[in-house]
């Protein structure tokens, strides 16, 4: 193997990622002539349908479900403006969607498209990673990490869920830390809307707590711990206080399944919840394994979480159809009389 040329970091690293703009174009017609297709093309516009759906429905909450590398893939402000607008009320996510790409950008770093064919040794070499056809700089990763870390060395020694843990990296970027304004987790927290990571340390926070607990651990004094546990109780009390819910679904995974299974705990609890009222899931993964990335939404009804009357899975990449559906349900405008719950209030004392 040749060793890369000196400058063939830079090189690779000089196309950046771009973010679709949902409010830049109206999908609109696009959905409309969808709806009179067939295959996926009409799944996708019911599936715009149901969103909207949702969002007339002045009863229903929005959660957003996030598993994948959409947001390094150029949908990141996708998810932000629904936010921002008010088109979702919760999110669930893997913790690489919420630290490794939407952290790691409001910290001013970017992600980068991929130029033909690169030996994945050369990569290596050169500190960087890739997500299929996406570049990512390690070095400026573990800078994400340390930031973590030293988000953690700032707080109380205590358990944290992941919500709350969040939360306060909200509130350290609005303090005039953030590089890039209005992230995700930044939206977030101005808008009290709660982010849910269920496997929050399967990411950059992940070896930042990690490091956080070791030298903590090293000086014999207490640490900053996740507690997955509250993550559960957390989003259950959501559900409780919400109600009438929908779900946006990006990919599948522990998100997905995570936010379904709400249903169920309130059952465990002792208290009656609406089965999830309308869903949405974008997804290539496939049934043939007895599974979907977790149960497709018709399984999910036997389990009593999600109701059948309003659901609709997509099976497409969701780069190429999220910000389609997004773009519809945003000019179709039911977002602009919503009232936005803020759940975050629930947890955070004024």
């Amino acid at each position: 193997m040749t060793a890369p040329a000196a400058n063939a970091k830079a090189e690779l690293l000089s196309h950046p990622v771009e973010h679709v703009d949902i409010a830049a174009y109206d999908a609109r017609p696009v959905i409309d002539a969808m709806r009179k297709m067939s295959f996926t093309s009409r799944d996708t516009a019911r599936a715009a349908d149901i969103l909207t759906m949702a969002l007339e429905d002045t009863s229903c909450s929005v959660w957003l479900t996030l598993a994948g590398s959409t947001s390094a893939g150029g949908c990141m402000h996708v998810y932000r403006d629904m936010l921002r607008d008010g088109l979702a009320d919760v999110v669930v996510s893997t913790g690489a969607s919420i630290i490794d790409m939407d952290f790691f950008e409001a910290l001013g770093f970017r992600h980068y498209q991929a130029k033909g064919a690169v030996d994945d040794r050369d990569l290596r070499a050169l500190y960087i990673d890739r997500i299929y056809d996406t570049y990512i700089d390690e070095e400026e990763l573990q800078a994400c990490d340390m930031a973590i870390k030293d988000i953690a060395d700032s707080l109380e020694p205590r358990p944290y869920s992941s919500r709350e843990f969040i939360y306060e990296i909200g509130r350290w970027l609005a303090t005039g830390k953030a590089k890039k304004p209005a992230s995700l987790i930044q939206t977030a927290y101005e808008q009290a809307c709660p982010i849910f990571c269920p496997a929050f340390t399967d990411s950059s926070a992940g070896f930042g707590l990690v490091k956080h607990q070791a030298e903590r651990l090293r000086m014999g004094k207490p640490y900053v711990s996740i507690d997955s546990v509250a993550d559960f109780r957390e989003l259950t009390e959501i559900k409780l206080k919400a109600g009438t819910t929908g779900l946006f679904m990006v990919g599948g995974g522990v998100p997905k399944n995570f936010a379904q299974d709400t249903v169920v705990c309130a059952e465990i609890l002792g208290f009656e919840a609406e089965m999830h009222k309308y869903a949405v899931q974008v997804t290539v993964a496939d049934v043939r394994d007895g599974a979907c990335s977790s149960s497709t939404l018709k399984e999910a009804c036997s389990w009593g979480k999600v109701d059948v009357t309003f659901e609709q899975m997509v099976f497409a990449e969701a780069t190429t159809v999220v910000p389609l559906i997004v773009s519809d349900a945003w000019h179709r405008g039911a977002w602009r009389t919503r009232t936005r719950p803020r759940f975050n209030e629930l947890f955070v004392k004024a």
